[in-house]
């Protein structure tokens, strides 16, 4: 089976981490969709390493890490991530495998996505300018180039093709700095580096694994409301971050998934423009921004910082068939004054527990709850039982909403700092 772990929030939930602690028990943890605007922290041993491409679980030994078809990849920000995993642990990327599938990220389309971004002044949509939208609407456009097309006769031909289609398409839009020709040198040869790395047939790969027994961790990017099709459009990112995806994503049955394991924070944030309902302004949202060291790990951009949603929570359960639940940054929460959730929007003078079509265009209004804040430290705890009773209690209150369990609570940055109940 393929157990599936995704996030349910607007990303940056803490999947990284939570991949990292799973890994051991499966024989291959995959990535199913997204790019290098996706940022997963790791922190073990005094480190702290962001992944961008390569599964987390590249840090765990015997444990091949596989980026699936659904996946684009930059080659400069993938070889630079492969230097960087061979010198924390010598001989990982040996673990590491490739889809034939999976789109590449041309120079152009990072430039593409700086120009539309710039193009749109103040209804930008918070883009990575990692080049994400471009190649995938490639890869819909069927113009795209994969990886296994590396292998082929004229690829150096096809690429120059699309190169010149995007250079044209770039005349429809301001002029921005971006250097397109050093870019390229620097893609080509990154390119000769990643032609060094073992490819496989992606749809026979992870089934022929399911076969024999394996058991695959599928590790989802960004978060269920970044999703292009059921997130807060078009404030999106251009995949399906939900389970559905990884079918896709990895080319699976959705008969073959097993366990959905849904990441979300104590709290919410997220990165870029969007409707954002339990947003907090001013100190409010400065303080907790603050406590949990709120900026984006790919972007360093500052997140916006808000209470927990249980509307929206509820509803990435819902989409996702979510099994489980992990809370991450618990610990941010300790010593405050007091917490509060929100159980359903205001609307218009119309009270729902649904979260809106296009929450960006109607006035939201939460209608809060407040809870017993707890004043001992929650912090590196990693048995349940020493939790204060005020932390339990709001444990108790979201898996009764949401009707989950939550099986895992982390508690702190590192790999250690982590409740399994």
């Amino acid at each position: 089976m393929v157990d599936v772990l995704l996030g349910l929030q607007w990303g940056d939930e803490g999947k990284g981490k939570i991949v990292d602690y799973l890994a051991p028990d499966y024989h291959i943890v995959a990535r199913f969709q997204g790019g290098p605007n996706a940022g997963h922290t790791l922190k073990f041993d005094g480190r702290k390493i962001v992944l961008h491409t390569v599964p987390s679980g590249i840090f765990r030994p015997d444990i091949i890490n596989y980026i699936g078809s659904g996946v684009v990849i930059d080659p400069v920000t993938l070889a630079r991530e492969l230097t960087l995993v061979g010198q924390v642990m010598p001989g990982a990327t040996g673990r590491l495998r490739i889809s034939d599938g999976a789109h590449l990220i041309l120079p152009t389309h990072r430039m593409l996505d700086l120009a539309s971004e710039v193009a749109k002044g103040k209804q930008k949509i918070g883009s990575t300018l990692k080049g994400i939208g471009p190649a995938y609407m490639d890869k819909t456009g069927r113009n795209g180039l994969r990886i296994g097309d590396l292998t082929l006769p004229g690829f150096r031909a096809r690429y120059e093709r699309l190169r010149d289609k995007h250079l044209k398409l770039l005349k429809l839009y301001p002029e921005v700095d971006f250097d397109w020709q050093s870019e390229e040198a620097r893609w080509l040869e990154a390119i000769d580096q990643i032609r060094q790395l073992p490819v496989v047939e992606g749809r026979y790969f992870i089934n022929d694994a399911l076969d024999s027994g394996q058991k695959v961790l599928a590790e989802g990017a960004q978060g269920t409301m970044l999703d292009i099709d059921y997130g807060t459009y078009p404030y999106v990112t251009s995949s399906n971050t939900v389970t559905a995806g990884c079918c896709t994503g990895l080319g699976i049955a959705p008969a073959r998934i097993g366990r959905v394991i849904g990441v979300f924070k104590a709290y919410v944030t997220r990165v870029g423009s969007g409707p954002f309902p339990t947003e907090l302004h001013g100190t409010a949202g400065e303080t907790l921004r603050r406590a949990g060291n709120e900026f984006g790990a790919t972007t360093g951009r500052p997140r916006r910082c808000g209470w927990l949603d249980l509307v929206q929570l509820k509803y990435a359960i819902m989409i996702n068939g979510v099994t489980d639940l992990a809370m991450t940054k618990m610990d941010v929460l300790d010593g405050r004054d007091t917490i509060r959730y929100a159980e359903a929007y205001e609307i218009e003078g119309r009270r729902t527990t649904h979260f809106p079509f296009d929450a960006g265009a109607v006035p939201v209004a939460p209608v809060y709850r407040e809870v017993a804040a707890w004043k001992q430290p929650t912090a590196d705890l990693t048995d349940h039982t020493k939790l204060p009773e005020e932390a339990a209690a709001y444990i108790r209150l979201i898996e009764s909403q949401t009707k989950t369990p939550i099986r895992f609570i982390s508690t702190g940055g590192t790999r250690k700092a982590l409740i399994v109940k």
